[in-house]
């Protein structure tokens, strides 16, 4: 189960990418006059990573506890690698990441075959920040748990430099956005709507000569736009003559609900919702760590009262077993959200497919993980039920006469 919450989104994103492969392939090829001249370095951006989610975790950590924190925090570590000086030269970059819990502390050990020495700071900097479960106990055995993070240039938001001046004046307005939180600060629960604006950069000035945002069609939409306008004008700009660009912002909220998305784009809905499902299957794991460690305390009163006979533990064994049934109770809930997530998703895959027969290996893939949540959310209803059965109950019978 641990492998499939694991891996919860990564399903769906490498299905999605087949939709990419030809662009990607193009992009290997020697570029003509046309691409120079593209404006690229506009990728969307997750405003989870200016409003991270503070959340304490399960003690004692296990390995359900910190799969489910490691993939809690994978938008932050998939921003760090947005950043080109953060990667290497290759397309592709995989990060392993290692966390040993001990008496101690955490340790997060971070290893890659792609990033720098500035991004293998930046990840780190992300786990130590965010993934912090208590110290265990003197006498208790290290925890382990493993993750790994993938990102593809074709497939992941990045920026690459270089291409043309537009195109590195768009990739410094993307790195920039990250330390524009101020002007997010209405959206940390939900998303903007995609803006579109218009930029002109002369010669010999120092910042942009014009930035023109287009309505939004919102007032909140419209203050973000004004927020943001303030930003890029002030931006360094530098060109050998004159340039005029479109810059599409795109915004997504790995931390909205699921009824967030339903006024977005559809194609732009179907990545949010695959953001959501990441947060929803982390918060799965973590709750079934947490289902992990009620069972663990009620399992040592029950061997301790099977030992000694000791009614004056009954008090104890109801608390402990009414603690487990209510971290079960949130081990279903938390996979009843995830479905709610797949089946939605779904839905809307179906509708695109419809549109548009490339979906079909999305479609396929998002059956897949609907399926495989159900079989979770079965059989961690199962296991409420059964714990909910184990419960002891007081009998107020009066007693025999002899």
């Amino acid at each position: 189960m641990l492998k499939r919450l694991a891996v919860a989104s990564v399903i769906l994103t490498a299905a999605c990418a087949g939709q990419q492969k030809t662009e990607a392939t193009e992009g290997q090829k020697q570029m003509t006059k046309e691409e120079r001249l593209r404006i690229t370095n506009q990728p969307p951006f997750d405003l989870a990573t200016c409003f991270p989610r503070e959340q304490t975790l399960p003690s004692p950590a296990n390995e359900g506890v910190l799969v489910g924190a490691l993939l809690s925090v994978r938008p932050d570590v998939l921003e760090c690698l947005v950043d080109p000086a953060n990667r290497g030269a290759a397309a592709s970059t995989k990060v392993t990441v290692k966390s040993t819990v001990t008496a101690q502390g955490v340790t997060h050990a971070v290893t890659s075959d792609n990033l720098t020495p500035a991004g293998i700071g930046c990840v780190q900097q992300v786990l130590d920040t965010h993934v912090k479960p208590a110290p265990l106990a003197a006498d208790a055995k290290p925890v382990e748990a493993s993750y790994e993070y993938d990102h593809a240039t074709a497939n992941n938001p990045s920026v690459t430099m270089g291409i043309n001046e537009g195109s590195d004046f768009s990739g410094a307005v993307r790195l920039a956005e990250k330390s524009w939180c101020d002007c997010f600060a209405g959206f940390k629960t939900s998303t903007p709507p995609v803006l579109t604006s218009d930029i002109h950069i002369v010669k010999g000035q120092p910042n942009p000569t014009e930035v023109v945002f287009k309505p939004s069609g919102s007032t909140e939409g419209d203050q973000l736009a004004s927020c943001l306008q303030a930003k890029v004008a002030a931006m360094p700009a530098t060109t050998t003559g004159e340039l005029k660009f479109p810059f599409r912002f795109v915004f997504f909220n790995s931390q909205a609900p699921v009824e967030a998305s339903a006024s977005m784009p559809p194609e732009l809905r179907f990545f949010q919702l695959e953001l959501a499902r990441t947060q929803s299957a982390a918060a799965s794991a973590i709750a079934f760590g947490a289902r992990t460690n009620a069972a663990d305390t009620y399992d040592a009163v029950v061997q301790k009262y099977t030992k000694t006979k000791d009614y004056r533990l009954f008090d104890e064994l109801s608390s402990k077993c009414q603690a487990l049934v209510d971290s079960a109770t949130k081990w279903v809930d938390a996979l009843k959200a995830q479905e709610t997530v797949d089946q939605t998703t779904l839905t809307l895959v179906q509708e695109l497919k419809a549109q548009k027969e490339d979906w079909a290996p999305v479609e396929t893939a998002s059956q897949e993980a609907l399926a495989n949540t159900q079989k979770d959310l079965a059989a961690a209803q199962q296991r409420l039920a059964a714990d909910q059965g184990a419960c002891p109950k007081k009998s107020y019978a009066p007693a025999k006469k002899k």
